[in-house]
């Protein structure tokens, strides 16, 4: 069977579309990024550090993310337990202008992205961070809730959660070429640090 061209082709199918091959060779440094990111999530120790003392490199990153997402008057505060992280969780205000900040800040990491790389190598990036992230969180998190005892599967499933949606957050961040002080960056470094920034209740930034 030949193609419009004359060309043959393999087993009936459909010949490549050249341009279509172009573009995908185009986008190779970016899913080699994203899997090298992913490869790195996957490899971080998810709140190990939940509970201990703060670092002036925790506390600095902390004061970051809130300036640069709009909130320099929000002072940190320290979460002392899980049985006080589950706490900090409930008070969250999904309507909170906090939170609606975030989702502004997601919704456009998602267009600036889709002006670098296609849709469909979006979906693939992502779901490759989603893949390499969740596989081992939940039990981070459990391993880490054991220690105090904590075996609440509905917080075990927030704190993870709220783990895989910062993963997703700082995948956009570099699938859009963003700067690397972009707020979404800064909290998924606070994550990387072994700790659970819960998020901003009242005036407090809840950190755990």
């Amino acid at each position: 069977m030949t193609g419009h061209n004359g060309a043959p082709d393999m087993d009936g199918e459909r010949p490549i579309d050249p341009d279509a091959l172009e573009n995908l060779i185009e986008e190779i440094p970016a899913l080699i990024a994203i899997r090298a990111f992913a490869a790195d999530a996957a490899r971080t120790s998810w709140f190990k550090n939940v509970g201990a003392s703060f670092s002036q490199e925790l506390i600095d990153n902390a004061e970051r993310f809130l300036d640069e997402l709009g909130f320099p008057e929000i002072t940190l505060a320290k979460i002392e337990s899980w049985s006080d992280a589950v706490t900090a969780a409930e008070s969250l205000d999904w309507n909170d202008p906090a939170w609606e900040a975030e989702e502004q800040l997601t919704a456009g990491l998602t267009e600036q992205a889709l002006d670098v790389i296609s849709e469909e190598a979006l979906s693939v990036a992502l779901s490759l961070v989603q893949a390499r992230v969740g596989k081992g969180l939940f039990d981070h998190v459990a391993d880490s809730a054991a220690l105090w005892d904590e075996n609440d599967e509905q917080i075990i499933n927030a704190a993870a959660g709220a783990a895989l949606r910062a993963s997703h957050q700082a995948a956009l961040v570099l699938c859009a070429e963003a700067a690397p002080a972009h707020p979404l960056a800064i909290k998924f470094q606070l994550f990387k640090s072994g700790h659970w920034p819960i998020g901003i209740a009242g005036s407090s930034f809840n950190l755990f």
